[in-house]
């Protein structure tokens, strides 16, 4: 999995590509860690190039929501694919996170 990283007006842009399972959920966590302990409080996932998504890497996305629920920032999912969509909704993820359609949406709701 890449993990692409670019700040837009004091939000956090994760861009996902590939597979997001037990051996690539942990870039994922040190990535966000990383960000978490140099201050940052307001993310969005972009999940369009996110093709599968495992329970580990559910796993990894449930701790995100967690840490930045206790920072009292924002998190907000982009782009999810049909496929994507349907493990969040089979695992009642869907019902846990903000999901947008568009990043500019995700954006404009971390930044609130």
């Amino acid at each position: 999995m890449n993990i692409e990283h670019k700040e837009w007006n004091g939000v956090a842009v994760l861009t996902l590509n590939g597979r997001l399972d037990g051996n690539t959920s942990s870039g994922l966590e040190s990535r966000f860690l990383q960000l978490a302990e140099q201050g940052a409080s307001r993310y969005v996932f972009n999940l369009g190039g996110l093709e599968y998504v495992s329970s580990a890497g559910l796993r990894s996305l449930l701790l995100a929501a967690k840490k930045v629920k206790t920072m009292r920032g924002k998190l907000a999912l982009a782009h999810m694919n049909e496929h994507v969509k349907e493990v969040f909704d089979m695992s009642g993820f869907s019902t846990i996170f903000t999901i947008c359609a568009t990043e500019q949406e995700a954006l404009d709701i971390a930044a609130e």
